[in-house]
């Protein structure tokens, strides 16, 4: 018994033959094609691999930065405040000034974590030289202190002559709760 295949006349077998060879010629151009276009789509993955390294990378710096600042702010609160109505009075001598009148300020929490601590002082007769390396030496201080208020008043028929009200806030930070004791564990 002969298989079907050869059954068939010599026309279709050309037939048969020429449509099994451009099979074979497909076959052989798909696997090249196929192979491409898989390499690209790797090639696309690994591209965008590269840009999301290249983003971490760039990241870090800015993660660098912010950690900077928040070590240079955790530094600044580290040292407690010292009593403003002293601290202003020392700088003002060492400009020679003269604190007239100081006025503490109730105290104002901000948030859980901080509180401000105020002091107006009031300086009579001084020239406009000394204030301003007072309040540079204020802000230069390197304590969590801040200008508040600023008014300046000229005096009249004298040159160079002005009567200065400031105000300078201090913050304290207060102590983190301790990791140490367990949450829900409170003392009688």
């Amino acid at each position: 018994m002969a298989g079907p295949v050869l059954q068939i006349n010599e026309r279709e077998r050309k037939l048969l033959g020429i449509l099994g060879f451009a099979g074979a010629v497909l076959a052989l151009l798909a696997l090249p094609v196929g192979f491409d276009l898989f390499v690209r789509a790797e090639h696309g993955e690994n591209d965008d691999l590269r840009r999301a390294l290249s983003d971490v990378q760039e990241a870090r710096g800015r993660v660098r930065e912010r950690k900077a600042k928040a070590d240079a702010v955790a530094q600044r609160y580290a040292s407690k405040p010292p009593a403003l109505a002293g601290y202003l009075e020392q700088a003002a001598r060492q400009e020679k000034l003269e604190v007239t009148e100081s006025t503490p300020l109730p105290d104002v929490p901000h948030g859980k974590r901080y509180t401000e601590h105020g002091t107006n002082i009031h300086l009579k007769k001084t020239g406009m030289l000394p204030v301003v390396h007072f309040v540079e030496a204020i802000e230069k201080s390197g304590f969590p202190l801040s200008i508040t208020r600023l008014e300046i008043r000229k005096r009249s028929g004298e040159n160079d002559s002005f009567d200065i009200g400031v105000g300078v806030s201090s913050y304290e930070r207060a102590e983190a709760p301790s990791a140490a004791a367990p949450m829900g564990s409170a003392k009688p």
